[in-house]
């Protein structure tokens, strides 16, 4: 009985679920910390939001701490960065429910070279983007600018630009892509991931976001293989990880599903594809109704006040009923 309400759940979950927290609460701080690393030399954060065009930097104190002020509710990427290196990204939840009463949210990213050499996204400046002409470059750190002023129009203005300037500007393409997903638009977000692909076909995130919107039309058999790729170039990637975990599920190939789904668990606990949710699904199927319930109440510990929440205790009190 429970598996048809797990079933429904799922639906909504995931990728395409945003955490919205009550309208009363317009913003928020997140206070940062970063362990793990020897050295602070050379780290800078950014923070990047999953459901909105948003991204801002912010440097690292002596102490490994950094400070984000003014954040609507919701998903966020952290992203440690360390020049010449590669970046440690981790999801940060923003909402009341996890505040401290000053409304201050935190956090603590642990940080790891290793980690950071097998994630090169924006550490690393490839040989492909070396050659794209300085205005255009310029265009594309002002539309960055843009974002972190809430100005979404006028940051892709400035990545038009970009691209007439240097049509082999995947990156720019790749975040006029990225808007568009946020926004609503998922037809041109395709379009402008394609391009991106075409204009460079070794870059990483095209290719794993060009997959994700063909997860959300469910366009499961064509994006199999965009997956597949993703993980194979990434393995350490929790967002590759958990789009091909999603993959799988929705082609009903459970045992690959659950492989993928706890391995992205396992690389970002808190990440904003909800991994927990597909696989409780799993397991009720499987008639293992401790294991669902174990990753339903994983989630409402990251998430209580999520979009979710509600469902999931819901079907937690089903779960929990069953015999």
């Amino acid at each position: 009985m429970f598996r048809k309400a797990l079933a429904g759940l799922v639906i909504a979950a995931g990728l395409f679920a945003a955490d919205r927290s009550p309208a009363a609460i317009t913003s928020l701080d997140l206070q940062g910390k970063i362990t793990g690393t020897g050295s602070l030399h050379s780290l800078r954060v950014n923070l990047l939001a999953v459901e909105t065009p948003y991204a801002e930097s912010s440097e690292v104190n002596r102490s490994g701490e950094f400070r984000f002020r003014s954040l609507a509710p919701g998903n966020y990427t952290v992203a440690v960065v360390r020049k010449g290196l590669g970046e440690v990204r981790r999801t940060v939840v923003i909402s009341p429910a996890v505040a401290d009463p000053s409304g201050v949210v935190h956090a603590t990213i642990p940080y790891s070279s290793s980690e950071a050499a097998s994630n090169p996204t924006g550490g690393v400046v490839s040989v492909h983007q070396l050659s794209i002409p300085g205005n255009a470059a310029a265009k594309y750190a002002d539309a960055q600018k843009r974002l972190a002023v809430h100005d979404p129009q006028g940051a892709v203005r400035a990545l038009e630009e970009s691209v007439a300037l240097a049509p082999e500007f995947s990156t720019a393409w790749n975040a006029l892509g990225v808007i568009a997903f946020q926004t609503g638009d998922d037809e041109r977000a395709e379009i402008l991931f394609r391009k991106a692909i075409a204009a460079d076909p070794d870059s990483f995130e095209p290719l794993v976001n060009l997959a994700g919107v063909l997860l959300k039309k469910n366009a499961f058999a064509e994006a199999l293989p965009f997956n597949q790729r993703a993980v194979r170039d990434r393995p350490e990637d929790a967002l590759a990880n958990a789009q091909l975990g999603m993959n799988y599920f929705k082609l009903d190939q459970f045992d690959q599903a659950e492989q993928y789904l706890q391995a992205a668990k396992r690389l970002d606990p808190a990440h904003f594809t909800q991994p927990q949710v597909f696989l409780a699904d799993i397991y009720a199927r499987r008639g293992n109704r401790l294991a669902a319930i174990k990753e339903l109440e994983d989630v409402l510990a990251l998430r209580p006040d999520g979009p979710l929440s509600d469902r999931i205790r819901h079907n937690l009190a089903q779960l929990s009923a069953a015999r």
